[in-house]
């Protein structure tokens, strides 16, 4: 068989569409609204989780685990559901994670316990990661490479507009309706998403598609893909040198390093390691990583500064992020289409140069900074990430080979999930460390009565957050006091995790240079068709 024979039996059908199936434009409509439901649960549900601890009479761990188990769930199994959809098509794949996505959101809204809750968001996680790989393949299979970057660029924007777009929604959900609302409104969505992948996605699978299951692979990958997420979870509440962070940290690097070995000696391997040969593709994924780290780690403190500092709402602090969404949404299409020109090293690059100018930029944020300034840093910050989030995409999914698309997509994700626990427990690491040195000298030097070692403990605990550690009443000139005093170490805090991140930012422009366009050869020839 030639090489040109193999090729043509690869490629997707790309030829004239007369009617709704394959369509690729729908097809982009259809996977969109699927990613979009699961992209805004990502952070709409951070909104709700103070009224489900109330309504439910549960503690700070249970809250904890109700976000946790759902993160967990889905780092854990984006590899494998994207191996799952190479196997049986991208197109089974992802109507079965926007089924259950949709099914297991009604099953929390009508549980009246915090152990279901936290069952059905382990479901949502697996759902979600059945679907978001799959919604890659099926562009992957479906755009041929010079209208890739922009499909790719619209569902960019759609996952940043639903991320930064979640806690405004939520906080309206809360506040009007009840915290049920929350996910049930993505039942409506779910079967929207369903209808129109059964009319319109059409399946495309490689002759080279796997035939086998990797069992071993699944296993060793999941437990060290669930130990390195645990211990970065939990690394805030246990500290980094704690015995049960090193024990898990230790975990999976073990699993992982036999995951690795077994890799090399698999029939049909769960994630071909020839796939790592692709420089570009390994650059790719190493910069979602990094981008991730900055964006989410980041984004993190943003929050408590906006709502604790300023003592905005969720709605007003979410309204306040407009410049990075808006920005998010004009960008991402563009930078598509920039790429699509200039090819992703260059736009990399500069989106990462840009973010780190945002990084630094919002170092400098204080107290009293109005919203001029912040919506300066905000826009800046998603002009930086809308080209990073659609270029690392395409590197990634378009230096795959067609039968691999869906652990491509995996992979994509999963670097993004893992670069965003990474960034959160670092910088909150750095957070913590930076309140623990600064809060005595401030306390003492504000003539504040000090306290014993547990209440300045639980004090800084406080005010890694933003929040005044106030007691129950002081008077007046004390509380201002202590807010003042709080205020400024947060703040402290907060400008050192962004000098931080901003230094991550810049190693990642440096990894963008190693970056360049797919091949995509199975696409190339029907371009002319779409």
């Amino acid at each position: 068989m030639t090489s040109q024979t193999a090729v043509a039996e690869a490629q997707p059908d790309l030829g004239p569409r007369k009617g709704l199936r394959g369509h690729p434009w729908l097809t982009l409509f259809s996977v969109a609204i699927g990613v979009m439901m699961v992209a805004l649960d990502g952070t709409i549900v951070a909104v709700a989780n103070p009224v489900i601890r109330d309504d439910l009479h549960a503690s700070l761990a249970d809250v904890q685990w109700i976000t946790n188990s759902y993160l967990l769930a889905l780092a854990v199994a984006l590899i494998t559901a994207g191996k799952l959809g190479d196997r049986f098509g991208h197109r089974l794949t992802f109507l079965i994670g926007t089924t259950g996505f949709a099914v297991a959101s009604g099953a929390i809204a009508l549980s009246g316990s915090v152990s279901a809750v936290v069952v059905f968001r382990v479901l949502q996680g697996l759902c979600g990661a059945l679907l978001m790989p799959a919604a890659l393949g099926l562009l992957r299979a479906t755009f041929p490479a010079e209208k890739l970057n922009m499909a790719v660029g619209i569902w960019g924007m759609v996952i940043g507009v639903s991320t930064a777009g979640g806690p405004i929604l939520g906080g309206v959900l809360v506040e009007h309706v009840n915290w049920q609302s929350v996910f049930f409104i993505n039942v409506p969505v779910g079967a929207l998403a369903l209808a129109l992948g059964l009319v319109i996605l059409k399946d495309h699978r490689s002759d080279h598609a796997p035939r086998s299951f990797d069992l071993p692979g699944i296993g060793l990958l999941s437990a060290g893909m669930f130990c390195l997420v645990w211990a970065l979870i939990k690394a805030r509440d246990w500290s980094w040198g704690d015995g049960k962070t090193l024990l898990f940290l230790g975990g999976a690097a073990l699993a992982l390093v036999l995951f690795v070995l077994w890799e090399t000696k698999a029939r049909e391997p769960l994630l071909p390691l020839g796939l790592f040969r692709s420089v570009p593709l390994s650059a790719g994924t190493a910069l979602m990583l990094l981008m991730a780290f900055a964006f989410i780690g980041g984004l993190f403190f943003v929050t408590f500064y906006l709502q604790n500092v300023h003592g905005m709402s969720p709605v007003d602090s979410g309204l306040h992020l407009l410049p990075l969404t808006g920005m998010m949404i004009v960008a991402s299409p563009a930078a598509g289409a920039i790429i699509t020109r200039l090819g992703p090293r260059i736009p990399l690059v500069a989106g990462m140069l840009l973010t780190t100018v945002a990084c630094f930029g919002m170092s400098r944020l204080e107290p009293g900074s109005g919203t001029g300034v912040m919506s300066v840093w905000f826009a800046l910050f998603g002009l930086g990430l809308a080209p990073v989030i659609v270029g690392a995409t395409e590197v990634i999914v378009g230096n795959a080979p067609l039968e691999h698309a869906g652990v491509a997509g995996g992979l994509q994700q999963a670097a993004m999930q893992v670069g965003g626990s990474l960034g959160t427990a670092v910088l909150g690491a750095v957070m913590a460390a930076r309140v623990d040195s600064l809060l005595p000298g401030k306390w003492a030097g504000a003539g504040l009565p000090p306290g014993r070692p547990e209440e300045m403990a639980q004090a800084a605990d406080a005010v890694a957050v933003g929040v005044p550690p106030v007691p129950p009443g002081a008077p007046p000139e004390v509380a201002g006091k202590i807010t003042g005093v709080a205020h400024d170490t947060f703040v402290s805090g907060m400008s050192l995790s962004f000098t931080v991140a901003g230094v991550v930012a810049a190693v990642a422009a440096a990894v963008a240079l190693f970056t360049k366009r797919g091949s995509h050869p199975e696409a190339a020839a029907g371009a002319a068709h779409i």
